[in-house]
Formats: C-alpha cells, structure tokens, sequence
C-alpha cells in the first residue's frame, strides 16, 4: 500500500469510527494504530505510539493543562462566577435586557480565570437562568444567552483550546493568550449591542428596565462592582506575571489556583476540606479525559504526517492559480462544517496538519489563524447537532422548567449571527489579534 493511499484510509475510518459513537481519543488512537500499522507493520507502530505518548506530553506546556483545570475547578466552586455576576449586573442596572448584558460581560471576566466554556455555560445557567425567570425573560432568549456567552472562556485566557491549538501549531502560549484578549471582549461588547438591539425592538423578550429593577445610586452600583475584585486580582497576577516574565504559563496557572485557594479559604466558601478535594478530584477526572484526547489526536497528526497526505495536499493547492483568500476561505468553510459534528481537539487533529503550514506559506499569522480557529471553536459549540455548550445548558436546565434542545437551538441563532459577523471583522482586520501579542511580547 502506497503512503497517500494510506493517509485516506486514516482520514475515513476516522470519521467512521467517530460516526460509529467511539470515544474521539480512542477513535484517534484506533486509526492511528490501524494505519501506521498497514503502512510500516506492528512494530513500528507500537514503538510510534509509545514514543508520541511520551514525547507530545513531555512537555512544559503540557504541564500547565492540569494546573489551569484545577484553577478554573476551585474559581467554579469558590463563588468567584457570582462575584462577577453580581458586579457586572450592577453596573448594567437600567438597560435594555441588563440580566441579558450582565451576562454577557461576566462571562467574558470569569473566564479569564475558569479556561472552560463548558463549566462557564454551567455555572452561569444554574446561577443566572433562575433570576431571568423569576423576571419573566423570554426563555428562549434566556438559555440562548447564556449557552452562547458561556463560550468566551474559550477565547479570553487562560483558554484550553489555546493551549492545545500551541500544542500542535508549537506556537508561543503567551502570545496566543494576548491574542485572545480582544476578539474576546469585541464579542461580548457585540453580543451585548445585540440584546440592547432586539429588547428595544421586542419588548416581550425581556421586561422594562424600570419594572425589573430596582433603581441604584452610583454608590451602590459601584460598590455591587467592588465584589469582582478578586477577579481581577487573580487575571493580573496569572496574566500579568505571563507578560511580564515572572512566571512561565505553567507557574502562573499554579499561582493562579493557589490565590484562588486562598482567597477561598478567607472568604468562607472553602473552609471545607471536602470541598477542596471534590475539585481536585473533578480537576483529575477532566485532566485524564483530555490528556487521553491529546494524546491520541496528536498520535494521529503524526500517523497523518508519516502518510505525506498534508504535504501533497498543501503543495497541490500551493499550486492552484487562485487568490490566497479563496483557499482561506476553503478551509474555514470545512472548519465550520466540522464543527457543527466534531469536538474542537477532533477538528484540530484533522485540520492543522494539513492547513496550518499551507496558511503560514501562504503568509498568514499563525497567531492570528489561532484566533480564528478559536472563533470557529466558539459557533461549534452552539451550532448541532454537536452544540456541547448547548447539551451544557440543558444539563442545568431544572426539568419543571419546560425548556426543551429546540427552544435552545433556537435561542442560539442570533448570537451565531454575531459570532460570524465578529469572524469577519477579525478575518478583515488581523491587527485587532496581532496588535497586543505584538505590543506586549515582540
């Protein structure tokens, strides 16, 4: 069997095992086995694997992965989400649709210490869905918001998928990081024009500012916003001790998550012992499931590369006489497609080896290309039928409420618009992704 034959073969019983409903890391590690093992025998195989299971995570980026879960593990039971919540609604008091905009923004804050969309979506469903109800929000709207906004912890850092996107591209975390800060924000500032937009325009999605609430002073509203300022805290000390260069990512992540602790521990909400352990062990459990991912995604990018698949591909394309921006687009199109039948490491693993050095000679930012992976990551994750932040969303949602995956699907689409429409300004202005890398680590 010739090798690119052999790479076609990798890519299809891919797609048939994740078809077939295997586990995505056992699906990567199956057709990497089975593959390798046609092309260069058992032996050879099993003595890649053994080396890719070492070597990819032998690695002090990797080590920064565990420590990130386990801060954003004790932020999620540490009352850190409420603290944002609370202060940022505070300071929304009298908009259009405030519940809506408050979450929105304390999205965008609590992840820049949580690193996971999918607890974000979580938390913020059990904690802000039950006062949208008791303010009569539309309840489409609602899990619509906040399924969509639970997102932003996949852009703003310390992002997962950041760091697994350095892992294959072996671009600087740091830098992708920075990267992140902006198009972040701009969403959460999109989304949040949006909901004043579609209040004003249909009063029936959200009650009147001034019936749902109570009016509060500027000194009441800042001192509602004080409560986050621990938030901030943390985000300085991780972020700023990344840029600064006192801390490596994976000494800042375990900065990041003693403070939290600590705070914790002052505050009242882990002077439990019990509580400590039940996020250590949840960060465990989470950390064993994505390095098994990792493993066998990165396991597969290598079986792929032996094939000379991505290198055909890449220079056949090289060689079409057609506008860069064509085969840009080409390859978002596939990415978004993906996204709405594979989890993000799955769309990487299959993805990146082919498009990333293809891109980069073609003269794009590789910096910049992660920030759009990220933005296609974020509508994958609200888009079916493998929406997980919506399935996140219905998980919390209480059973007497009546909200069924339609009335979610359905809440999503106008945030989807958004997302596609920030996907275009970052695709038509790179800068507003390249700029802060560039100020803060050139």
């Amino acid at each position: 069997m010739d090798f690119i034959t052999g790479g076609v073969i990798c890519i299809a019983l891919l797609l048939v095992l994740i078809g077939a409903g295997l586990q995505i890391g056992l699906a990567f590690l199956l057709s990497g086995v089975v593959t390798s093992t046609l092309l260069m025998g058992s032996k050879t195989s099993l003595s890649l694997l053994g080396q890719v299971s070492y070597f990819s995570i032998a690695s002090p980026t990797w080590a920064c992965i565990p420590l990130f879960i386990l801060m954003g593990s004790f932020a999620a039971v540490g009352g850190f989400a409420r603290r944002a919540y609370n202060g940022v609604y505070a300071l929304s008091h009298g908009l259009p649709g405030s519940l809506g905009v408050a979450t929105c923004y304390s999205c965008a804050v609590f992840g820049a210490i949580s690193g996971s969309s999918i607890a974000t979506t979580a938390i913020f469903g059990k904690m802000a869905l039950p006062e949208m109800d008791r303010l009569n929000y539309d309840k489409s709207f609602s899990v619509g918001c906040i399924a969509s906004a639970g997102t932003f912890a996949s852009m703003i850092p310390p992002s997962m998928m950041m760091i697994i996107y350095a892992l294959f591209t072996q671009q600087s975390v740091g830098k992708l990081f920075a990267a992140g800060i902006i198009p972040g924000f701009l969403t959460a500032t999109v989304y949040s024009l949006s909901i004043i937009h579609r209040v004003k325009k249909n009063p029936g999605l959200a009650p009147p500012a001034m019936v749902a609430q109570r009016p509060l002073t500027p000194k009441e509203k800042w001192a509602e916003a004080w409560q986050m300022w621990p938030v901030a805290v943390i985000a300085l000390v991780v972020l700023g001790g990344i840029y600064s260069g006192v801390f490596t990512p994976t000494e800042a992540a375990a900065a990041g998550a003693l403070i939290i602790l600590l705070f914790g521990w002052f505050q009242g909400t882990f002077r439990s012992l019990d509580i400590v352990i039940g996020a250590m062990k949840e960060s465990a459990n989470t950390t064993a499931m994505l390095f098994l991912i990792n493993i066998g995604a990165l396991f597969y990018s290598r079986v792929l590369a032996v094939t000379r698949l991505p290198t055909e591909l890449t220079m056949l394309l090289q060689a079409l006489d057609v506008p860069r921006v064509f085969i840009l687009i080409g390859v978002l199109i596939i990415m978004f497609f993906l996204g709405m039948i594979m989890v993000p490491v799955g769309i990487y693993a299959l993805t990146l080896p082919i498009v990333f050095p293809m891109l980069v000679s073609l003269g794009y930012d590789p910096i910049w290309f992660g920030v759009i992976c990220l933005k296609l990551t974020e509508i994958g994750a609200i888009t079916p039928p493998v929406g997980l932040n919506v399935y996140a969303m219905k998980g919390v949602i209480p059973k007497e409420a009546n909200i069924s995956l339609e009335d979610i699907f359905r809440g999503i689409w106008p945030f989807c618009l958004c997302d596609l429409a920030v996907l275009v300004v970052l695709i038509i202005f790179p800068q507003l992704s390249t700029w802060l890398p560039d100020l803060l680590l050139s």
